[in-house]
């Protein structure tokens, strides 16, 4: 789909595409190293997320604007790649005729949210977790143990537990793997 994306951006006459990457660790150094005016992002990528990416870029290449172009379609995703400098949210399902116009608004300072997910987003509540406890959550999502998540992200096992504890209570769930499934699918992970 990115190859796809690129020729028919390419074909735009006030469009050009300077780089293609499929691994998000990946976006970082080329976007240092090409200054793109705009990153189309996706939320999933093998070897970082596109949110962290864009939160990334924001701070490290603030002149490149960021668009989220992505098949999750999930509100929770809209609010955090907002939250993290995101200046457009598409899906990857519209046509590239959108998407162009998507980056010339962004390009001009605007921003873009498709319709309907701006509509989902605004009826659903923010995320009720804090960071700390999205990131106990992430780590539990594989089902380890509190000993691993402890280990893993340098906190004690009580502090870990008193974290799940406070997820799970906050999602309503019966453990830390319901706790995660819930957050994941709300879009909070």
């Amino acid at each position: 789909m990115r190859g796809a994306l690129a020729v028919l951006l390419d074909l735009e006459d006030d469009l050009r595409v300077v780089a293609e990457v499929g691994d998000g660790a990946a976006i970082l150094p080329e976007a240092l190293r090409v200054a793109p005016d705009v990153a189309l992002l996706d939320i999933e990528l093998p070897g970082r997320s596109g949110l962290d990416a864009a939160a990334e870029l924001a701070e490290r290449l603030p002149g490149c604007r960021v668009i989220m172009l992505t098949t999750f379609a999930r509100p929770g995703y809209v609010q955090r790649a907002m939250a993290a400098g995101a200046r457009g949210f598409l899906a990857k399902d519209g046509p590239v005729e959108s998407l162009a116009d998507a980056i010339r608004t962004v390009v001009a300072g605007g921003t873009v949210v498709d319709p309907d997910l701006a509509r989902h987003a605004l009826r659903e509540a923010a995320s009720p977790l804090t960071d700390r406890e999205r990131e106990v959550l992430a780590a539990a999502e594989d089902g380890s143990t509190i000993a691993d998540i402890a280990a893993r992200l340098h906190l004690s096992a009580s502090t870990v537990r008193n974290y799940l504890s406070s997820a799970i209570g906050k999602t309503g769930t019966r453990n830390k793997v319901e706790a995660a499934l819930l957050a994941r699918r709300n879009g909070w992970l």
